[in-house]
């Protein structure tokens, strides 16, 4: 399975509170389309989520979003981790 950073920018500021409940969405969507979202991150001021996601593809990665809360990425990274 690959593994995927998603960038959701938002109209304006976005409070942690707003990630957790997308990301809960997420949890409860993401077994229909095998996908395992798996952290998010925040940058409130800038009004961005950050997601890390594996997936077997980008589009599966964004049905899960688009289904769960409609929040869908504005840019979906395939990524390696490293140390």
């Amino acid at each position: 399975m690959a593994l995927f950073m998603d960038v959701h920018t938002l109209g304006g500021p976005v409070g942690i509170t707003d990630a957790e409940q997308a990301h809960a969405a997420d949890l409860e969507t993401q077994g229909r389309y095998d996908v395992n979202y798996l952290r998010y991150w925040v940058d409130p001021d800038q009004g961005k989520i950050f997601c890390l996601v594996e997936a077997p593809d980008a589009a599966a990665a964004a049905t899960v979003h688009r289904e769960a809360h409609g929040l869908v990425a504005d840019q979906i990274f395939e990524v390696s981790e490293g140390a």
